[in-house]
């Protein structure tokens, strides 16, 4: 760890202060009850010196601690600086270069045992405390060098993880808005195709009587209202970076609503037969609900587009644990064969993907003039 980073005012003041205090007692705990000679100048010039040159060990460890190291060669009074620039080293630096610092300062004070006295410690004994204290020293400096890293990649791991967080949430909030545009889209292509029929009867039969033609303006009028509504809603969503809170801008269909679809439907000259045999519609789970009518809603829709004026067929079956079937079937204008790919939502394939997201299946085809289509849906018991 090379850190480069200025150090702050704090810290250089606990280190000067903690320096100063530990050469005031190392000079008076040597020179007390001795009388004062030239060492005694040497080692104030030794301990001013290496207080002076303590904070250096913030910015410039490796270096200062070397000076620290060559004055304390020369006295004690040098030997507070030069353990904590020994202890900054090891906190700082790669273990091999704070093995090596750690070296240096036991070979000075080894060459300050030669000459100097050490209060009636043998030589041998002094070298083993050196080197003790040197290496509780460099082991105290790694195990706080790897506290920090271990910090520091805990740190980063949680900025990732809530980065990746924000990540997951962003994209759980586009799906849903697709989603809900998707919802949108389907249900204003199924009025928009209502408006049409409607619109289709008033051009081609303008001898209908004037309640017919008013009813069917009005029709007209609500459905075109209701249909830019939706539309608002659908920019809305698009550009909005809060999706609404539920499953949509509008309640979810539910199989209760199949019926209404139905009527709609009728009400707009499609001739619809429904036959209905689901065990407690009520308790259907919501994804599955809402393939189904959406299914049926599909069907409906393209039969008015494709095949006007053909009688379509609806069947819906099913319970709990036996799942959900669903048929829908319109016989084939002579001018209009099947189509390939329907418009509404993203045709047969957007459906189809629908039905698989359910858990169900999708299949259709064209079978004795009339065109079938079959989806199976999962419902659990």
């Amino acid at each position: 760890m090379n850190e480069r980073i200025r150090p702050p005012l704090a810290a250089v003041g606990i280190v000067l202060g903690a320096s100063v205090v530990l050469v005031a007692v190392t000079l008076v705990s040597w020179w007390s009850g001795r009388p004062l000679g030239p060492l005694f100048a040497l080692d104030v010039v030794a301990g001013v010196l290496s207080w002076a040159l303590t904070p250096l060990v913030l910015w410039r460890p490796v270096f200062a601690t070397a000076v620290l190291n060559v004055f304390a060669a020369l006295s004690p009074a040098a030997t507070p600086a030069a353990s904590i620039g020994a202890l900054q080293v090891a906190r700082r630096r790669r273990f091999p270069v704070a093995a090596a610092v750690a070296a240096g300062g036991v070979a000075a004070h080894a060459v300050q045992g030669l000459w100097r006295s050490n209060g009636g410690m043998s030589y041998g004994w002094w070298l083993v405390l050196i080197v003790v204290t040197y290496g509780a020293l460099l082991g105290w400096g790694a195990w706080a060098q790897a506290r920090a890293a271990l910090i520091h990649s805990l740190r980063e791991r949680a900025r990732r993880a809530e980065a990746e967080q924000g990540r997951r949430v962003a994209e759980a909030r586009m799906l849903e808005r697709r989603r809900i545009a998707r919802e949108m889209h389907d249900v204003l292509a199924h009025r928009l195709s209502l408006l049409a029929t409607f619109a289709g009867a008033m051009e081609f039969r303008p001898d209908s009587s004037p309640e017919q033609m008013s009813r069917a303006a009005g029709v007209v009028r609500d459905g075109v209202h209701q249909a830019l509504e939706e539309l608002r809603e659908v920019i809305s969503l698009l550009r909005d970076d809060d999706p609404p809170d539920g499953d949509g801008v509008h309640p979810q269909p539910v199989l209760a609503d199949v019926p209404r679809l139905v009527e709609e439907s009728r009400s707009a000259g499609t001739e619809v037969e429904l036959r209905e045999a689901v065990d407690e519609p009520g308790e259907a789970p919501p994804a599955v609900a809402r393939t189904a009518y959406r299914v049926i809603q599909e069907g409906l829709t393209n039969a008015r587009k494709h095949a006007a004026g053909q009688v379509v067929r609806v069947a819906l079956r099913g319970g709990p644990g036996a799942g959900l079937e669903i048929e829908v079937r319109n016989g084939l204008t002579p001018d209009r064969p099947a189509p390939a790919g329907w418009s509404g939502g993203a045709g047969l394939v957007g459906l189809t993907e629908r039905v698989h997201l359910a858990g169900g299946r999708l299949d259709h085809e064209e079978l004795a003039g009339e065109f079938h289509l079959h989806a199976s849906i999962p419902w659990p018991a």
